[in-house]
């Protein structure tokens, strides 16, 4: 069984971790898969992303077995190298959905541990089950977040939030979490939800949300307002006039879905 799928139905990409009898706990082979789901996507004629984990947990975090030989090589050798641009390999586990040029709703249960939680921070909506507890788990083996995590949180949430997930390694909640800024919804059915909430998107103008999930990553760059403002304007130019606004006008001009090629 691959550790990752990935099946696109109606311009929805559905990624799922399929590692149910581990908790989908990451492992070498889990994170290549992940970061090859989402390198499939950047370039894929699709609307939105559903991310979801098969079972009673989304993730776990990072599989045991695999920590073990983790500590036991060169964490230099094994880490410092940029493999994917400014990035390792466990780091673009989290950021290559950032790279995915469409909405990516993560779909939460059970648990989003460590891995699994910065995993879940790259989607750009979370939605969780009532009860599913998030950790940033690093510190208790001893160790700092390092997935993309420190990219990630501070556009989230704040300072002292993130200093005492980070140095207590102590679950939270998702009604915590949501509190705090690091889940957007908390649903009975997040899978559903998410799908809901995917395909209200795909029906969407989909230059504009292209359009819109690049000003956005921009405008979290820590960009300047002069560089922000020109961005809006620079994005609203591409979009203004072009086809699918035009289908976009027309279509809530007749009362009817828009129908976009």
């Amino acid at each position: 069984m691959p550790r990752v799928t990935v099946e696109t139905i109606d311009k929805i990409a559905f990624v799922t971790l399929t590692r149910p009898e581990k908790m989908n706990a990451v492992d070498p082979e889990m994170a290549e898969g992940i970061v090859e789901a989402g390198q499939s996507l950047i370039d894929a004629d699709i609307r939105a992303v559903v991310l979801s984990g098969q079972g009673k947990a989304f993730c776990a975090g990072l599989d045991v077995m695999s920590f073990a030989k983790h500590a036991a090589g060169d964490p230099e050798a094994r880490i410092m190298p940029r493999t994917h641009g400014n990035t390792n390999l466990f780091q673009e586990v989290a950021l290559v959905w950032r790279k995915v040029p469409v909405p990516v709703i993560g779909a939460l249960q059970g648990v989003a541990f460590g891995a699994g939680f910065q995993l879940a921070l790259g989607a750009d909506i979370r939605i969780a089950a009532p009860g599913t507890k998030l950790a940033i788990m690093e510190m208790k083996w001893g160790l700092i977040p390092d997935m993309g995590g420190m990219v990630l949180l501070p556009k989230l949430a704040r300072s002292d939030v993130i200093r005492k997930l980070t140095y207590t390694a102590e679950p939270i909640e998702a009604e915590q979490g949501e509190a705090w800024g690091l889940v957007t919804e908390i649903s009975e059915q997040p899978f559903e939800r998410a799908k809901e909430i995917a395909q209200q998107i795909a029906g969407k103008s989909p230059s504009a949300i292209r359009a819109a999930k690049r000003l956005i990553e921009f405008a979290e760059s820590g960009a300047g307002e002069d560089e922000v403002l020109l961005a809006e304007s620079r994005e609203q130019a591409g979009v203004m006039g072009k086809p699918d606004q035009i289908e976009v006008i027309a279509a809530n001009m007749a009362g009817r879905d828009p129908e976009f090629k």
